[in-house]
């Protein structure tokens, strides 16, 4: 046996276990007292260790490789077998300097050399005490440096708390080498049968598997005690991280059992797919073949690569791959950057709206404005156009004559109802079932990025639990921001503005200030009856026989029949209602067609009351010459402009003021402050103040069952309540809309374009408006105004001297 054979079999330990064949774990020597007690001379070879740290009194085999290394080993295997190994701070530096290490190592006595067959040299080191290098003096062949013994601070072994933690941590450390599989068992083994508490301390931290820093940090801990408190804070994060460790594996371990066996079954699948020529791998190879078709940007190519590449690693038999499959569709279904051309013909583009609609003639100059923008620059963003007006006049249908002209896709989009903001954003993808928003959907189905889209009815959006839709249209509806449109399911920025986007409403007050304010409001005002008559001449008869199967020399209709219809049949500012009506003269016409009937092509006056049944519409006609008390006046509805008669009468009681006709409360006060101003001038007016103290006033609206509100009906409730007292009738044939305030001011009112219609279609010949509202008057089209004479006043005293005989 040679002599560092005994030295291993004198310290307990099996040379044969140092022959490069066997696992090698460090151990500890022995107790404190079998420490070989060495004088460490003052300059000691320094080798430099790459991943481990010796601890006094372990035993530890080290792989040296290093030139400089290995002639240093055997330069110290020559002499008395001492040198100092020193952790480097970067394991990385292959050629270490001085800088490079740390600062605190540990002496060691080489016990074994052992030649591996690469070369290398397996030494085997005791670990004798702490040491501090101090100066390096010498660099070649190997490293020099005068060092100074750190003595390890033991405390008195019946220190209480040293014992705790002693305990603790053998406690600790057995229950990571039982649950870490990476652990040898001998460890355990050598744990439970060690007495000395250094021992047991150092070879733990020789043993457990510690980063280099942690054990770096052990061995520079100033003496034992500090040692074993970090040792304990270490070992218990190690623990929790094995425990977590196990945890994981055994889910892990449950999840391949489970995957095991279903790649068993879609191994089948596939074979049974193979044979059926419906395999899934062919589906992803027409999606990638069909993506390199695509017209995208890099950005979203990579997107694409990513998501396809995340569904071939999918089992086909989870529910999350249907959900990738759909998305993926989605993404190849869009039509990303494809655009269609527009048609910059700008003369055929004017032939063509006016072919499909008369009149809106604000709205198709804005069209084209833009494509004149778009001939001249090349590209432009479009505007957001926010058609507004009652029902009827042809702000949906504009729409699709719109794409037809610009020779654009045409999609809609009906808004009325919506009540949740994930119909717009669409639905994230951690749902089952989720879908992409109804922007998004919807190019999709038009199958270019530059549709003409139709918002209908963004005026009966409503807000919910689910979200605001308003708000979330902000981001659709603003030029600045929808070209990075974020649709939750798509989950990457699509560009929105090359879209056309035309809003419609018929109340403008519904709509969030915000979103009005990112729009173009353009007033589709109702029809007067000479457009009426000449768009159902050209427009509602032909395509009503068209829709009837009748040909054109089979029905017509007369001028007369056409107003007779718009007059007794409809009540309306746009043609729904006289479509409607037409449409029934077509499938009466088609029934006398099939029957073999008599009949007369062009039907006349006498023949609608037979078709169409008795008129339904006789009161809005002016029906009031000769009466006091009853004034005629003018109201805005949803449906457009309706006229409305404000009656009073006197009644014996105690000068009660009575309101019916369900009126709403500014309608309400506005009655009041009309009967107040009326009392408080009673001496101007020739009113007999007692009248007031005798006698009730009553004033009603009718149609009670309809609601009304508002304070347009100011000045006409002032008209009436002194006509009442005055006894004095008022003018044949006028009207009136303006508020009033209590000092008897005539203040604007809106919906002045429509109350004019209606005033024409009741045959009203004069209107008497607030002087702030000739502005409005001076921007309608001269044939609206056609046959009205209009008087603006500032005052009730000026009302009712236009208004009362």
């Amino acid at each position: 046996m040679s002599k560092k054979d005994k030295e291993l079999d004198e310290m307990g330990l099996v040379p044969e276990l140092f022959d490069g064949k066997h696992q090698v774990i460090p151990i500890i020597s022995g107790g404190d007292d079998t420490i070989e007690q060495v004088q460490i001379p003052e300059v000691l070879p320094i080798l430099t260790l790459r991943s481990s740290v010796i601890f006094p009194g372990s035993v530890t085999p080290i792989t040296v490789g290093r030139a400089k290394s290995i002639a240093l080993v055997r330069a110290v295997e020559a002499g008395d077998s001492l040198l100092g190994a020193v952790l480097q701070v970067d394991s990385e530096v292959e050629d270490p300097q001085p800088d490079d290490m740390h600062k605190v190592g540990t002496s060691a006595r080489i016990l074994k050399i052992l030649e591996m067959p690469n070369g290398n040299l397996t030494v085997i080191l005791a670990g004798l005490e702490k040491i501090e290098v101090k100066e390096y003096i010498t660099t070649q062949p190997y490293f020099k440096a005068t060092v100074t013994p750190i003595q390890d601070t033991a405390p008195d072994p019946k220190n209480v708390e040293f014992m705790a933690l002693v305990d603790s941590i053998r406690e600790v450390a057995l229950s990571i080498i039982n649950i870490s599989p990476s652990m040898p068992k001998e460890a355990a083994f050598a744990i439970k049968n060690l007495d000395s508490s250094r021992a047991i301390v150092n070879f733990i931290c020789s043993n457990m598997d510690l980063s280099d820093d942690d054990r770096q940090q052990l061995l520079e801990a100033p003496g034992l005690m500090a040692r074993s408190r970090r040792l304990l804070e270490i070992l218990v994060r190690e623990q929790q991280l094995a425990e977590l460790k196990n945890d994981i594996q055994s889910k892990v371990k449950q999840e391949i059992d489970k995957q095991q066996r279903d790649y068993y079954l879609q191994q089948q699948m596939h074979v049974i797919q193979d044979e059926l020529g419906d395999s899934m791998d062919a589906d992803i190879e027409r999606m990638r073949e069909a993506a390199k078709k695509k017209k995208w940007s890099k950005t979203t190519a990579e997107q694409f690569d990513k998501e396809l590449a995340r569904l071939e690693r999918l089992n086909p038999s989870v529910a999350e791959y249907s959900v990738q499959m759909n998305y993926l569709q989605l993404m190849l279904d869009l039509p990303w950057e494809e655009l269609t051309e527009d048609r910059l013909d700008l003369n055929a583009v004017r032939e063509q709206l006016d072919k499909d609609h008369f009149g809106l003639e604000e709205v198709k100059e804005r069209l084209l404005e833009h494509l004149a923008v778009i001939k001249l620059k090349g590209d432009l963003k479009s505007p957001i156009l926010c058609l507004y007006g009652p029902p009827g006049v042809g702000k949906t249908s504009l729409g699709k004559s719109v794409a037809e002209a610009m020779g654009r896709k045409f999609g809609r989009i009906s808004l009325g109802g919506l009540h949740d903001e994930s119909e717009i954003r669409g639905h994230r993808r951690t749902y089952i079932g989720a879908m992409p928003g109804r922007i998004i959907e919807t190019i999709k189905r038009c199958g270019a990025s530059n549709p003409v889209i139709i918002l209908d009815e963004i005026d009966k959006v409503s807000k919910s639990n689910h979200g605001d839709p308003s708000s979330a249209l902000l981001e659709v509806l603003d030029p600045e921001q929808n070209t990075t449109f974020h649709d939750n399911y798509l989950d990457t920025e699509y560009d929105l503005s090359k879209v056309l986007f035309i809003a419609t409403a018929n109340n403008v007050g519904n709509i969030s200030a915000a979103l009005r304010d990112r729009m173009e409001m353009i007033n589709i005002p109702g029809y007067i009856l000479e457009d009426k008559v000449h768009i159902a001449q050209h427009h509602l008869v032909a395509k009503q026989r068209e829709a009837h199967g009748i040909a054109e020399d089979k029905l017509s209709l007369s001028d007369e029949a056409v107003v007779r219809i718009i007059e007794d049949y409809t009540r309306e500012s746009g043609v729904r209602g006289l479509d409607k009506s037409i449409a029934k003269i077509a499938r009466n016409r088609a029934k006398s067609i099939a029957f073999e009937e008599e009949y007369v092509a062009e039907v006349g006056v006498a023949d609608l009351e037979k078709i169409l049944g008795k008129p339904k519409f006789k009161n809005d006609r002016y029906d009031v010459e000769g009466m006091r008390g009853v004034v005629t006046g003018l109201a805005w509805t949803e449906v457009g402009g309706d006229i409305l008669y404000i009656e009073s009468i006197l009644t014996p009681g105690k000068g009660k003021l009575n309101l019916t006709g369900n009126l709403g409360d500014v309608m309400k006060e506005s009655a009041t402050i009309a009967y107040e101003w009326v009392m408080a001038h009673h001496e101007e007016l020739g009113i007999d103040k007692r009248l007031f103290e005798e006698h009730d006033l009553n004033i009603h609206v009718p149609e009670g069952a309809i609601p009304k509100d508002g304070p347009s009906a100011g000045i006409t409730m002032v008209t009436s309540i002194a006509s009442t007292y005055t006894r004095r009738e008022v003018k044949e044939r006028v009207a009136m809309t303006g508020e009033t305030t209590l000092r008897g001011r005539v203040t604007a009112v809106g919906g002045i374009k429509e109350k004019i219609l209606a005033a024409k279609r009741a045959g009203i010949t004069t209107l008497i408006l607030s002087e702030e509202n000739r502005k409005d008057i001076e921007e309608i089209k001269a044939e609206y105004v056609e046959g009205l004479t209009f008087h603006y006043v500032t005052t009730n005293n000026e009302v009712l001297a236009l208004a009362l005989k």
